[in-house]
């Protein structure tokens, strides 16, 4: 696949995904809610390998209700971490500061259908849709200039490029989201829910990647804050 190509790709996605949320505002009724997560990567690469990686994200939903019960969400979510490529192993690890060649910004979105029944005071939800994890990927920051810059292999540039490759090749962007929640009234005009997701490494059914069974999938928890609707 040739550079340009996989440019072209990347710019179609994140356009396509990134003007959702116009279309979604002009519908009506909509709303909308402001979300904070911790994100689990789980990952198992041995004795070689840094801790998989537990990271803070912050987002924001926008919904549509279609009808009782029923509504479209857009979600976006967006994290920042460090990774190196192991050519031994053939794919990209989370890195720890020392070890870090490049530095991956994530804009994880999500289209989802949501299911939501009031329970008392209580709104109970289920949901789940199609979701990507739309990155930007460079060399890591404050590297230095001769020790991680060899020219070789391990050169921070050939690895930031290598796992570019990696996460856009082969549909590795694309992880489907399920998941539950609740929303609980704070006070007149805000309710205060939480999340549990899961995000599925679908394309490990037509790749080939040695890398471990749990590697790939990905788990959310988090809160979010939701205006009550109007009575």
């Amino acid at each position: 696949m040739s550079v340009k190509y996989l440019c072209l790709k990347k710019f179609v996605i994140f356009l396509v995904l990134k003007l959702l949320p116009f279309a979604i505002l002009c519908a009506n009724p909509f709303g909308w809610a402001i979300h904070g997560s911790i994100f689990y990567f789980p990952a198992d690469n041995g004795v070689d390998s840094d801790p998989a990686p537990i990271l803070p994200s912050a987002g924001y939903s926008l919904s549509w209700e279609i009808e009782n019960h029923f509504r479209l969400e857009f979600t976006q979510d967006i994290y920042f971490t460090n990774y190196e490529f192991n050519w031994t192993r053939g794919h990209p690890m989370a890195a720890s500061q020392p070890e870090r060649a490049a530095f991956v910004l994530g804009f994880v979105t999500g289209v989802q259908a949501v299911g939501f029944w009031p329970v008392g005071n209580t709104t109970l939800r289920v949901f789940g849709g199609p979701a990507a994890d739309l990155r930007i990927i460079t060399v890591a920051f404050g590297l230095h200039p001769e020790l991680d810059f060899t020219g070789d292999e391990f050169d921070a540039r050939a690895q930031a490029r290598a796992v570019s490759r990696w996460f856009w090749g082969s549909g590795r962007w694309f992880m489907p989201v399920a998941g539950f929640g609740a929303d609980f009234p704070i006070n007149e005009r805000f309710l205060l829910g939480f999340d549990l997701r899961t995000w599925l490494p679908v394309y490990k059914l037509w790749t080939n990647d040695n890398t471990s069974a749990i590697d790939g999938w990905r788990f959310g928890v988090g809160f979010r804050i939701t205006p009550r609707p109007s009575e």
